[in-house]
């Protein structure tokens, strides 16, 4: 199985078959059925019973009588309703925490796209550092081939000739370790997207068509709106959670209604019917006050409003650091442009400074010396450049995630 896969065909992909997604709609699922849980406490309840007595023939004495105590059988029906405080309380709580579930399954949402997103990224960076270093492994085995012509004419010393080999050998080396950081990336891709591990991924989209400086730039003028954070919209709920937990927690003191109605109908196996005391129908309703705890339930009142008011401090320090976080991406996003910007010109300058002393090489300009420090120089221009396209699409990310852009 192939896919061929665009960066928004790859987001897309993930969100219908990635696992972490897939848990995040059944905790949603958790959260409605808990709810159901709760309100159905508050409805009528009904069950059945069927029971069966044998006192092996004894007679019971009363008043000078002997009365049998028959076989029987009794088929009962019972149906009830409890309503308490602690119930209403409990389904308003299950109702932020469906809200929560939502939340998070966004938040779940947006960070796999982000790991994809720069899974992507990075791959084609990887494969186009490949491409650059074979390029150059070409170069160099054309100057490498020349140095031993040379040697082999009398017009150079041998030293001369290893000395490039070895530069030969160090590309080589690059190019095969790039290759394998290209296929864990691509074992990567296949896990975030939830695709199989034989499955044989083709990225449609070039580098230079994903990068659009005009909109990393734009982000930078963009406001944090708070509410709009996933992050914060979790503690905000988490905080109304709290306050809820005292009311929870004082429906202690509230008093519970219940009522239940009961049918009966016992049946004597093989004997004439023996004294029966079970009546056929029943009802029945009870109210319970609490009266005394001896503090236990103001002590638990207490609790929760010290961790509302913790909850309470979460949040607001959560604002400060968000704010702060805020003014820091910005600033890294920026920093990250700009380091792009000079890398992308150093290894314009430093490939032609490389061509040139190729070319001087050939004509017996330039030492191999020379060469190989122009090689070097090319090498690390474009481990730089690369390094600095990735931290400028990671700033971008980290920063838009942030403002849930």
């Amino acid at each position: 199985m192939s896919l061929n896969l665009s960066l928004n065909d790859a987001k897309q992909y993930a969100i219908e078959h990635n696992r972490s997604l897939q848990n995040a709609s059944l905790s949603i699922k958790q959260a409605e059925a808990s709810r159901w849980q709760t309100i159905a406490t508050m409805l009528p309840q009904a069950k059945a019973s069927m029971d069966y007595s044998n006192m092996c023939g004894y007679n019971m004495q009363v008043g000078g009588f002997a009365i049998p105590m028959n076989p029987s059988g009794t088929l009962s029906i019972n149906a009830s309703v409890a309503i308490t405080g602690s119930q209403i309380v409990g389904t308003l709580l299950n109702n932020i925490a469906i809200e929560m579930s939502n939340v998070q399954a966004k938040q779940t949402e947006q960070t796999v796209s982000s790991k994809v997103t720069t899974t992507y990224y990075s791959i084609l960076a990887m494969e186009e550092t490949v491409i650059l270093l074979e390029k150059n492994l070409k170069n160099m085995q054309d100057i490498y081939a020349r140095a031993q012509n040379a040697v082999n004419v009398g017009a150079s010393e041998q030293t001369t000739a290893d000395q490039i080999s070895v530069q030969l050998a160090s590309y080589q080396s690059s190019i095969n370790s790039t290759k394998r950081q290209v296929e864990t990336l691509y074992n990567m891709l296949r896990i975030y997207l939830g695709a199989g591990v034989d499955v044989d991924i083709v990225l449609t989209e070039k580098l230079e068509d994903l990068l659009n400086i005009d909109t990393t730039i734009d982000l930078l003028s963009s406001d944090l709106v708070l509410d709009n954070n996933y992050d914060y919209q979790l503690l905000t709920k988490n905080t109304e959670l709290a306050k809820k937990q005292i009311t929870l927690t004082a429906m202690d003191y509230v008093p519970s209604l219940s009522g239940y109605y009961q049918y009966s109908a016992k049946t004597y196996f093989g004997a004439a019917e023996g004294m029966n005391t079970t009546p056929p129908n029943m009802v029945g309703v009870s109210l319970g006050i609490p009266i005394w705890s001896s503090g236990k339930r103001a002590s638990a009142v207490t609790e929760k409003k010290l961790a509302y008011k913790v909850a309470q401090n979460t949040l607001a320090d959560t604002e400060d650091q968000l704010k702060v976080q805020d003014k820091q991406l910005k600033y890294n996003l920026k920093s990250a442009y700009e380091t792009y910007e000079v890398q992308k010109k150093n290894i314009k300058v430093t490939q032609s400074v490389f061509e040139n002393v190729s070319k001087k090489f050939e004509f017996g300009y330039a030492s191999s010396t020379d060469v190989t420090t122009a090689t070097q120089e090319l090498l690390t221009a474009q481990t730089n450049y690369i390094s600095s396209m990735l931290e400028m699409v990671n700033a971008y990310i980290n920063l838009k995630n942030l403002l849930n852009k």
